[in-house]
């Protein structure tokens, strides 16, 4: 199996690869300076160069309050791109990993979101990554189409990086607390990813660690696991006006991956510990 990962310079993109190198996969991390996603014949061409039989596409435009002035360039990356990516895909043969959000959901309610959930995003980026997904769901038959959240791993910033920095800084620190959904490690949405790629088990996943949280309840866990004194104020979303709105409800079901025969995701805690003692080590080094 050969395998190309896109946006390899972040954080899901660089795990798995790191993953798929670790299990002896051939594969190859490919990134903006590789070939232009919003251009179509680029990407067929580095991809019938390459004849991978899977594509792992991480690569987007997730800048999601620049987006509201932007929404053209994130259309034309995360909507577009992903159609050159399926279409290019689709001319040598290759299964298909996309990776979506939370976001395509309107981020109401209580309830858990499923798979076969109605789309309502409520911003730009939630729009783009629609139509990233209708451009997979339409035209392929063999994908893995991954809806995750609140994603952090330790190439590149985040939510994580932000309170450690903080929390060593300030004696308290000011956090949204109406916000719900699961804080996502990288290295675990990457092992699903390296693992499912190994199956015929196509579809939709929702694929997070297993815990919903509000923010403001991560960043006290963050703190603890830290062992930093710094305390966290819970704050409503209004506090902190932002372009784009975001979601209240990011809550993810993960009962068909559970379901899947694929080991699940493991706890927020264990993810949260395993990320804190992998940043020590590289720090370390």
């Amino acid at each position: 199996m050969k395998v190309l990962v896109t946006g390899y310079n972040g954080q899901l993109g660089r795990d798995v690869v790191r993953l798929l190198e670790k299990r002896g996969v051939e594969c190859r991390g490919v990134d903006v300076e590789d070939f232009d996603l919003t251009d179509g014949a680029a990407v067929k061409s580095y991809v019938q160069d390459y004849v991978p039989d899977v594509i792992v596409h991480c690569a987007a435009y997730t800048a999601v309050d620049r987006a509201e002035s932007e929404p053209e360039i994130c259309a034309a990356v995360n909507g577009g791109g992903t159609l050159n990516m399926v279409r290019a895909a689709l001319s040598v043969g290759a299964r298909l990993v996309y990776i979506s959000t939370d976001y395509v959901f309107s981020g109401e309610g209580e309830e858990p979101w499923t798979e076969d959930a109605p789309y309502d995003p409520q911003n730009v980026y939630g729009m783009s990554k629609v139509q990233g997904e209708i451009a997979v769901r339409s035209l392929m038959k063999r994908y893995y189409l991954l809806r995750t959240s609140w994603v952090y791993g330790v190439n590149g910033r985040n939510f994580v990086r932000t309170m450690l920095k903080l929390g060593k800084e300030k004696q308290e620190v000011r956090v949204v607390d109406d916000q719900i959904g699961s804080p996502t490690y990288s290295a675990d949405l990457a092992r699903v990813i390296c693992d499912l790629i190994e199956t015929e088990k196509y579809g939709i996943y929702h694929t997070a660690n297993e815990g919903y949280m509000s923010w403001a309840e991560f960043a006290r866990m963050i703190m603890a696991e830290a062992g930093l004194s710094c305390r966290v104020i819970p704050v409503p979303s209004a506090e902190y006006p932002v372009p784009a709105r975001r979601p209240l409800n990011s809550r993810l079901s993960g009962e068909k991956l559970r379901s899947s025969g694929i080991v699940p995701m493991p706890a927020v805690r264990d993810a949260l510990t395993r990320y804190l003692k992998e940043l020590a080590e590289e720090q370390a080094e």
